[in-house]
């Protein structure tokens, strides 16, 4: 590929990045885009392939692959092509897998989080790094919320999206009461149960756990179809979490006792 080519190609990334999750047009997986060395090199260690590299100037650390075509601009000209704003050291575009189904993750599964609507991409990686850490089992990404392998998800996430299990659902609470979990709406409400009581009341179920989007929350209709409401106790005068932060300390209490995490 040559230069002419790679700046066609990159160039042709603005606009074109999925911050809610849809179908790529063309029905294909499209590109998986790694940005930063770290994550093109975990995106390589998980097996997909790099079909093109853009450096700035201003990164003098080692290239992941010496035959992978590159094009190297310094940062204005890289923000003048992609659109992007700021961008780290490096962008990999990857060939991207077709989308993980909720029928490849949710049978082995016990604990797993769900997102409805969590459409910022930031969010998105945030809670699945720490789904990741946590050991939690899996994610499903619902109706109206961001991309796992998007751009931003994906770096925030630091690559944890390669190896955490995540499925795509658009209708979460089918396929999560399919598999036989129990459904829990996490909300702010005084009224809701206690997240950790809720839990310990159900020790020996499949559990999924609910979350939504900064400021409305979980739509009215699933707060009313879930087998519990809970809530994450705070301190008075506290209303909220923001979403990934509640989501790291929904992780830290759904993770099973018997995981070889530290308690």
């Amino acid at each position: 590929m040559d230069e002419d080519a790679l700046t066609r190609m990159f160039a042709g990334l603005r606009g074109q990045e999925r911050r809610v999750r849809r179908p790529p047009p063309d029905g294909q997986g499209g590109l998986l885009l790694a940005e930063g060395a770290r994550v093109v090199q975990r995106c390589l260690d998980a097996g997909h392939h790099l079909r093109a590299l853009l450096v700035s100037t201003a990164y003098n650390g080692p290239f992941p692959s010496s035959a992978v075509p590159t094009l190297t601009l310094d940062p204005d000209g890289i923000q003048r092509l992609t659109g992007f704003g700021a961008l780290r050291e490096m962008l990999g575009a990857f060939d991207r897998p077709p989308d993980p189904q909720a029928d490849h993750v949710l049978p082995g599964a016990r604990r797993v989080l769900v997102l409805e609507g969590v459409a910022n991409p930031s969010n998105v990686g945030t809670i699945i790094r720490s789904a990741t850490a946590l050991g939690v089992d899996a994610t499903l990404i619902g109706p109206g919320s961001s991309d796992p392998f998007g751009r931003r998800a994906l770096r925030t996430s630091m690559g944890a999206a390669l190896v955490h299990p995540w499925a795509i659902s658009d209708d979460p609470i089918a396929d999560c009461r399919g598999h036989g979990f129990a459904v829990l709406a996490l909300t702010p409400s005084v009224s809701a149960e206690a997240l950790p009581e809720a839990l310990a009341g159900r020790s020996g179920e499949r559990v999924a756990l609910f979350l939504g989007a900064e400021g409305p929350g979980l739509s009215p209709g699933l707060l009313e179809s879930a087998d519990a409401r809970v809530t994450i106790p705070m301190a008075a005068g506290v209303d909220s979490l923001n979403v990934a932060a509640a989501a790291a300390v929904a992780c830290w209490l759904l993770a099973d006792p018997a995981s070889p995490l530290v308690r």
